[in-house]
């Protein structure tokens, strides 16, 4: 590599540095950079290492919401045993000295040796990863705990962890510092510790038929935060709602750090219908009803065979299915889901199974009483939710998560399962022949056709108004080719690159609801430009008048004119240049457009391949949308001895399409493809806008130079 050249005072990399330059002329030198990468640079993590120099892939965050997934890690293995008939008393404590003590009337961890370490079952779920009894082996049919790493971690991120079993006959226990198991000559975790295997025998014999699990641990501050404390208002919302999940378990919780003592006790044997008496608030509508059922699946699932290769082996599984809902005369909607006995504040398939349920039955019933007349619309999930407060489980084996933190369950039969439950059971209680059923379904029906209508008039009051004082208070530009419908939801704005795309995208545009507003090249580079500067361009200020939301601090999301904004450009570097530039104008001055999901870009096709002999069942034109999709392709007809005319169309713009191929490869909604421009965190994102578009250049040159190789083609484009 040639470094250039060098001041007469400089000296050459390798040279002393004493040694001074005294001709004038200019010197070359060579750098040799160290390219050695070899397995001494690897950095080998093992055992519960891993967790504690990554702690937020297994708790999320290490303030004190991961504080308080720790303390529930431990509980939930309480809990499980409840769920498996072995326990009916979890204990919850929390002590002055930054400790909480969690014991269960369980059966205990087992004590005895595992076969395949040698060591006691004890130090085995407790030092390693995926080890547990929840993995399918007969332990537990449902349970919380799937991954096998929930005592291990939070043994992990602990100071000092005692873990005490009580099986006959005898109490035995082990201690542990940072993950390593030992004894402790004293109380807390600055006491003496000798690092030692095997389990320590304590206080009084354990009659037969007794047994436990009493766990005590210290959050480590070397991963905590400061400010990360174990919260006893989370503490106890959540043990209420697990002795609601779990009837006739008693959770007891006790707060020994303040001056007075606190201590609540949680028992619920009528379950989760009195979980939605205690949630719900307005006058009843329903009673509280329960939608139970079970069904079964076939699950997929890669097993190791005796020759160590993964083997797909089909498992069956058993779903059971438990709601309880009631209706109030309230518009609010309260909705808890629960997989085993973990809360999925952020629903899943399960969820997704319920809702699809009460679309569909409601609509048919209305449909068959005739509540919904011939021309009405029929209702949606919001109508149907109004007033509602259900609590949905589901229990199986081995669910399938989104992440460690258990918030959304990812098992993709659940849904249908649900749905087929859920519909069966409600449609009963919508078309029961019972006075009392019959009479609370009327009355239900009712209230979701009412919502249904007073949706759709306040829907048509704001549009009607919307497009009035849109047109009232400034003339739309006039390349605007705007759409006729008045459904804000349906209605799409497609942004056109350039006039001879423009022609033919209105040949193929539905013009009952898509509209097309066309811009010259590439707009202005907003990230660099001030507000001002962004109002006098024309093409920017087109944009935002006809959105009609505003921008900045007074944009408002409800007065948008369109419910989705579509970049279409060709599908070339120039086209990805001007999304780019749409995205930085729409993140930064109308963000909430894209975080609410509704900015796309279109996918045009970048070949069109013509086929001489189409097979039965084969299209005559063929499109693909990248070089190597045009590749594949051409192989895989070549293989199927399928012709194609020479040379492949490849198109340089939208405005080579014809319009029935421009509607059917990219504006038709049955067929087309788009991509949703997404936000998942907004500092971030703002911080890439800056970093990429804006004024200063030397940070966007060091990530260029550092990032060109590691990104594809796909990836730079939006």
């Amino acid at each position: 590599m040639v470094a250039g050249f060098l001041p007469d005072t400089q000296t050459v990399r390798g040279a002393p540095s004493s040694t001074p330059r005294t001709s004038a002329a200019p010197i070359r030198s060579t750098v040799i950079a160290d390219n050695t990468y070899n397995a001494a640079h690897l950095l080998v993590l093992e055992g519960l290492e891993a967790v504690r120099k990554r702690p937020g892939m297994y708790i999320g965050s290490t303030d004190t919401r991961g504080l308080m997934h720790c303390l529930w890690e431990i509980i939930d293995n309480g809990v499980d045993e409840a769920l498996a008939g072995s326990a009916h008393r979890v204990e919850v404590t929390l002590h002055p000295d930054d400790s909480v003590e969690v014991t269960d009337d369980g059966r205990g961890i087992p004590t005895d040796k595992e076969p395949k370490t040698g060591l006691p079952g004890v130090e085995v779920v407790a030092t390693k990863l995926h080890a547990g009894g929840k993995f399918g082996g007969g332990s537990y049919n449902a349970t919380g705990g799937l991954h096998g790493v929930g005592l291990s971690v939070v043994n992990a991120l602990s100071s000092r962890m005692d873990i005490d079993v009580d099986r006959s006959p005898s109490r035995q226990g082990l201690s542990f510092q940072r993950g390593v198991p030992g004894v402790f000559t004293g109380e807390g975790p600055q006491a003496d510790f000798e690092p030692r295997s095997g389990l320590t025998r304590k206080g009084p014999r354990v009659t037969k038929g007794r047994s436990g699990t009493h766990i005590r641990f210290w959050p480590d501050r070397q991963i905590f935060t400061r400010d990360a404390r174990f919260e006893i208002e989370g503490l106890l919302g959540r043990a209420r709602q697990t002795s609601y999940i779990v009837p006739g378990l008693e959770i007891v919780i006790r707060d020994l750090r303040g001056e007075t003592p606190v201590e609540e006790k949680f028992r619920h044997d009528g379950g989760i219908a009195e979980f939605v008496d205690y949630l719900s608030h307005g006058e009843p509508v329903t009673e509280v009803l329960r939608l139970q059922g079970t069904d079964s699946f076939t699950e997929t699932v890669p097993m190791l065979d005796d020759k160590g290769h993964m083997t797909p082996q089909d498992v069956e599984r058993e779903l059971t299915v438990d709601v309880a809902v009631r209706w109030d005369t309230g518009y609010e909607t309260e909705l808890r889901s629960f997989v085993n006995v973990i809360a999925t504040p952020k629903g899943g398939t399960h969820v997704s199974g319920f809702e699809a349920a009460l679309t569909k039955t409601f609509n048919d019933s209305m449909r068959a009483a005739k509540t919904l007349k011939v021309n009405d619309a029929d209702v949606v999930k919001e109508d149907i939710l109004e007033g509602l407060t259900a609590v949905v489980t589901v229990r199986l084996a081995e669910p399938q998560f989104e992440g460690q933190t258990k918030e959304i369950l990812g098992t993709p039969a659940v849904r249908s399962c649900v749905r087929k439950v859920v519909a069966g059971e409600l449609k009963a209680f919508l078309t029961s022949t019972k006075r009392a059923e019959k009479a609370q379904a009327k009355l239900l029906m009712e209230k979701v056709v009412g919502a249904s209508k007073t949706r759709i008039a306040a829907r048509q009051h704001k549009e009607t108004q919307r497009r009035k004082n849109a047109l009232e208070s400034s003339t739309l530009p006039s390349k605007l080719n705007d759409c006729r419908s008045s459904d804000i939801e349906r209605c799409e704005l497609f942004i056109v690159e350039g006039d001879s795309a423009m022609g033919t995208a209105k040949a193929a545009r539905n013009s009952e609801f898509q509209a097309l507003l066309p811009i010259r090249g590439k707009i202005l580079n907003v990230q660099k430009a001030s507000v001002g500067d962004m109002l006098k361009n024309t093409e920017c200020a087109s944009i935002i008048q006809v959105v009609g939301a505003g921008s900045g601090r007074t944009f408002d999301l409800d007065a948008a004119r369109y419910g989705r904004i579509i970049f279409m450009a060709d599908a070339d570097s120039d086209g990805a240049h001007i999304r780019c530039l749409l995205a930085t104008l729409f993140y930064k001055y109308m963000p909430d457009l894209v975080q609410a999901g509704r900015v796309y870009t279109a996918v045009p096709p970048l070949h069109r391949i013509e086929l001489s002999n189409p097979k039965k069942g084969m299209e005559k034109y063929v499109y693909t949308y990248s070089d190597d999709e045009l590749q594949r392709k051409l192989a895989e007809l070549s293989k199927k001895n399928v012709r194609w005319k020479d040379p492949v169309q490849r198109y340089k713009g939208l405005g080579e399409m014809d319009a029935d191929q421009l509607a059917e490869t990219t504006m038709d909604p049955r067929h087309r493809t788009l991509r949703k421009l997404t936000v998942s965190d907004a500092d971030a994102a703002s911080s890439v806008f800056e970093l990429l578009m804006g004024s200063e250049v030397a940070p966007r040159k060091e990530f260029v130079i550092t990032h060109a190789g590691a990104l594809s083609d796909d990836e730079l484009d939006f």
